[in-house]
């Protein structure tokens, strides 16, 4: 009975060569990448390896050169599994003989065993081993800086999970006390608590339009943290996607009358019958909207329009186009602007508000109901009777929900 070492990251090739193999007598121990199948050869010390050329990380032929120059494997037969084309370099490389894809289930053993016993393919020339010692040194470089990157990709996967449960723990821990806060306001403002001066209202109002802020942007925290861990539910029920538009437009205007921004709005006709969450969509909305309202100067335009695209009663696809009149964004940040926490001024001094997270949270949600956003500028979209020369967001969704379907 041998030992061999089979390097393959295709589960279904590494399941079919264990039977055979096994089902000979041969004892088989099985590798997924190329670096672990070097380690699996420097701590097994196999009888013979069996390896893919296209395997994951280092390929074949970097494993063959590295196993090649390692003390005590140099004389272990190496068994390249190739498409048609990899036999000569795979020979150059060191590799004593290949086998064919896909493998001969009847043959397969019996060549295996055959290089087992002593065959080989490989003819050395008079410069082969000299240019292999020459090249392992580069593939012993190369698979440094790979397990470099490796661990540096894993220390960074490690902060991106802490920083989505410090995210989650925060958004939980600010929406705890904001219950109470929201509670007695209300109580307050509606007098169950007694009267009040025209002064203290004033300041309760104030109070509670700030506390609707914080509260929004908990919200906010706790979808995306709910969107990078793949837990945000997205509801399928019936609704009007025309109506659902107004009332974000509706719960924006107090917003664009506070900035000085006129919103020009261009209405659908008729219903718009779909089906998805209607309140994520809602709020997805509401925060494109918000983003056009913080780009746009004092005393210029929002223009959002409403439309259909399709034929009539037949349209699948229903979009909400919003343009404003601010300085436009680069080609270069249009993709980056989708993503959470990117602000396309991000400095400690920039003049408009916002943790970069509605954008986001309005591109996932779209996405989910079967559409998603699409961001231009300069625009050449005319909505509302108007050109804008700002930035137009053009979000969409389904009008059959999430798949397109039922």
């Amino acid at each position: 009975m041998a030992t061999l070492l089979h390097i393959e990251d295709d589960a279904a090739t590494r399941q079919l060569v264990g039977e055979l193999l096994t089902g000979a007598g041969h004892e088989v121990v099985h590798a997924e990448t190329g670096l672990q199948g070097i380690r699996m050869a420097e701590s097994e010390r196999p009888d013979l390896v069996l390896l893919d050329i296209n395997t994951r990380d280092l390929d074949g032929y970097a494993v063959t050169l590295r196993l090649r120059g390692t003390a005590g494997l140099e004389g272990t037969p190496i068994v390249a599994i190739t498409a048609e084309g990899d036999r000569e370099t795979s020979l150059a490389v060191g590799a004593d003989g290949h086998i064919d894809k896909p493998i001969d289930e009847a043959s397969f053993v019996a060549t295996v065993e055959r290089f087992l016993s002593g065959h080989s393919e490989r003819r050395e020339g008079p410069d082969d081993a000299v240019l292999r010692k020459q090249t392992r040194k580069i593939v012993e470089r190369l698979e440094n800086n790979l397990i470099e990157l490796i661990q540096a990709n894993e220390r960074l996967e490690e902060v991106a999970r802490l920083r989505r449960e410090f995210l989650q723990n925060l958004s939980h821990e600010f929406a705890t006390p904001m219950t109470p806060v929201v509670g007695y306001l209300r109580l307050l403002l509606d007098e169950e608590l007694g009267p009040l001066t025209p002064l203290q209202r004033k300041c309760l109002e104030s109070v509670n339009a700030s506390t609707k802020k914080l509260r929004a942007l908990i919200d906010t925290l706790l979808d995306v943290s709910h969107l990078e861990t793949g837990r945000l539910h997205i509801y399928e029920r019936d609704y009007d996607f025309a109506e659902v538009t107004e009332r974000a437009l509706d719960e924006s205007a107090e917003l664009f009358a506070g900035t000085g921004i006129t919103l020009l709005r261009e209405r659908p006709e008729g219903a718009m019958a779909a089906r998805g969450d209607p309140e994520k969509l809602r709020r997805a909305l509401i925060h494109v909207l918000d983003n056009a309202a913080k780009f746009t100067p004092r005393g210029q335009q929002v223009a959002a329009g409403v439309r259909r695209r399709g034929d009539g009663a037949l349209a699948e696809i229903y979009e909400v186009v919003v343009v404003d009149s601010g300085p436009g964004i680069s080609e270069s940040d249009r993709e980056r602007i989708l993503q959470p926490f990117f602000q396309a001024d991000g400095s400690a001094t920039r003049s408009h508000g916002g943790v970069g997270l509605g954008l986001a949270f309005a591109r996932h949600v779209s996405e989910a109901m079967g559409g998603g956003i699409q961001v231009i500028s300069p625009p050449d979209i005319e909505v509302a009777g108007r050109k804008l020369d700002g930035t137009a967001v053009v979000l969409s969704v389904h009008a059959k929900g999430h798949a397109g379907v039922g």
